[in-house]
């Protein structure tokens, strides 16, 4: 296993054991009697889930989007200053050349 990879698995192994806990908002439907309540439960917990991963999905986007902008000012701004160095590279080579005798 390559270096650079083992704190990831090691996260990924200490993490693992969090992911059987339950989850906040999810219904219990195994101590339902009925079929139809049984199921009506199941329902319900999968329309939670999905509201709950819409909101990730919308979490995300709004923060890919944030990223994105910061990164297009950065590049801007490398730019800008790219050319600030250009335009001083320019003037030192102006200064450098000999002056004509008069």
């Amino acid at each position: 296993m390559m270096p650079a990879l083992r704190p990831f698995f090691l996260a990924l192994v200490v993490a693992a054991p969090a992911a059987a806990q339950d989850i906040r908002g999810l219904e219990v439907c195994t101590a339902e009697k009925s079929m139809e309540r049984r199921t009506g439960c199941l329902q319900s917990n999968v329309e939670f889930l999905h509201q709950a991963l819409a909101k990730q999905a919308r979490e995300a986007k709004a923060e890919l989007g944030a990223v994105q902008r910061e990164a297009a000012a950065q590049k801007a701004e490398i730019a800008a200053l790219k050319d600030a160095v250009a335009k001083l590279l320019r003037e030192i080579d102006q200064l450098k050349k000999p002056k004509p005798a008069k």
